[in-house]
């Protein structure tokens, strides 16, 4: 009967991801760039028919200009692999240098279902496996692996607009289950396959650090397990890069276009500090990119200092995921060149405490899936957006221990309250994107709007879960058994 239930849950899940997916995709019907829906059939395109050694450098066959690869190479071996399998169906999907712009539906259905075997295959597993070390009965497993799976910021980025997210993410994921089973080697495999296929992964980088060292500094007899850890990170980094270490050259090209400085400070109209405070100071004006990139350093790195050394001091399971979230939102709303997506990654940390602080983690994935609003706009899945959220909520609300203004706490009272008036706030901000003509003074008014009110709700959720990490700074080492 329970493993029906699960079998159902997770069809269910696979049934949304195919509704969203009939929507609209980045970049549809719009020349000449297109959007990220191009660029990963691009990049299939470049990586099964270029040698590696050209993937990352311009040239005849090659025009970084246009989608130009950025990501870490695992993601290029993706590519290529589904490059090779869009070749054998039709090579015009990705015949060289005449497929651009190709759009046709077979090619689409082709190109969905390569997200939904990827999301089936790695991110379902991790969600399930991570909610069956936790001890609960199978029915709570069932009902938070749902609350996951049906998140609509990854439903909407991956099957709407378009990315493989789920695959970092649950790779990630994987790190996690393994090292809290005491399985560091294998987490640490898991956590830089992920970080090599994509970059962004460094927002969950230094916990995954501090927790390992600090587990290992805890006896002297550990020591020797810290040296088997770094080998296996050199040689799962190595194995990844192999491809690109003949040359000085080739490396350098692939670190220069994963982490181009160029770009700017941020994306878009992204909910992050920088983003807000550009309302008032124009920083792009005042500073130079190498000042910019070097202050976002700083500032990331001093606000990740309690958090992480925290961890490293008291390296037990409850702390390390927490600390997830704490580095994530840190890096999300101050680091340089910050997508909107990004909130992707605070959101999987989150999903991580879903179980014990149920509040505020609905809160923050109702305001994560907000704060992407004007890119669901722009992709027009406006549609898709309001049905997955209206999923989601119902979801939470029958599957998750709420109490809404029940308590006789002030507290719990105070914060049913701030939520309530800020769902209204954001449903508000909905409708004057969606209604209202802003001043032709200021045409993004509504976008930086959302962005502010986002931005505003990531620092109260982020000063919420340091209080939280530092609450329980007497509890011990969880984990008994290390291989």
């Amino acid at each position: 009967m329970h493993k029906s239930a699960y079998v159902v849950a997770l069809l269910v899940a696979v049934l949304v991801r195919w509704l969203v997916s009939l929507h609209k995709y980045s970049g549809a019907g719009r020349p000449p760039m297109f959007g990220d829906y191009e660029a990963q059939r691009h990049w299939m395109e470049i990586t099964y028919h270029l040698p590696p050694q050209q993937w990352y450098f311009n040239g005849i066959n090659n025009n970084l200009s246009y989608w130009g690869l950025d990501y870490p190479p695992l993601t290029a071996y993706h590519s290529w692999l589904c490059g090779a399998i869009a070749h054998k169906i039709n090579p015009s999907w990705v015949a060289l240098k005449e497929s651009h712009g190709h759009e046709s539906y077979a090619h689409k259905l082709f190109m969905r279902y390569t997200v939904l075997v990827a999301d089936v295959a790695i991110f379902f597993p991790a969600v399930i496996l991570f909610f069956v070390q936790q001890k609960l009965h199978i029915q709570e497993r069932i009902k938070l692996s749902l609350v996951v799976l049906l998140y609509p910021g990854f439903l909407l980025i991956d099957h709407g607009h378009f990315q493989y997210n789920c695959v970092s993410l649950g790779l990630a994921l994987f790190g996690v289950v393994w090292i809290s089973h005491g399985f560091h080697l294998w987490g640490s495999v898991c956590f830089c396959l992920a970080l090599n296929y994509k970059q962004m992964e460094l927002y969950h980088a230094l916990p995954f650090f501090c927790y390992l060292l600090g587990w290992c500094l805890q006896k002297w007899t550990r020591i020797p397990h810290l040296f088997k850890i770094a080998t296996v990170v050199l040689t799962t980094f190595t194995a990844c890069w192999l491809p690109f270490l003949g040359s000085k050259e080739n490396l350098f090209q692939v670190l220069h276009r994963v982490f181009p400085l160029a770009r700017g400070l941020y994306e878009d109209k992204v909910a992050n500090v920088w983003c807000s405070l550009a309302v008032l100071i124009k920083l792009k004006q005042m500073f130079t990119v190498d000042q910019l990139v070097l202050i976002c350093l700083l500032t990331t790195v001093l606000f990740l200092l309690p958090s992480s050394l925290h961890l490293l001091c008291v390296p037990n399971d409850r702390n390390f995921r927490i600390a997830l979230v704490n580095s994530s939102l840190v890096f999300f709303l101050f680091s340089f060149h910050v997508h909107e997506k990004s909130i992707l990654l605070p959101a999987l940390a989150i999903s991580l405490l879903v179980h014990e602080n149920p509040f505020w983690c609905v809160w923050f994935y109702f305001i994560s899936t907000f704060s992407m609003l004007p890119l669901f706009i722009k992709d027009d899945l406006i549609v898709a957006a309001f049905a997955t959220t209206a999923v989601h909520a119902l979801v939470c609300g029958t599957c998750l221990s709420l109490s809404f203004g029940n308590s006789d706490q002030p507290w719990e009272r105070i914060k049913t309250v701030m939520m309530k008036l800020s769902m209204v706030g954001a449903l508000c901000l909905t409708v004057a994107n969606l209604c209202l003509t802003p001043p032709p003074r200021y045409p993004d008014l509504f976008p930086v709007l959302v962005s502010i009110y986002s931005c505003a709700h990531f620092v109260l959720f982020l000063i919420v879960f340091h209080c939280l990490q530092f609450q329980f700074q007497s509890k011990k080492n969880e984990i008994k058994k290390v291989q």
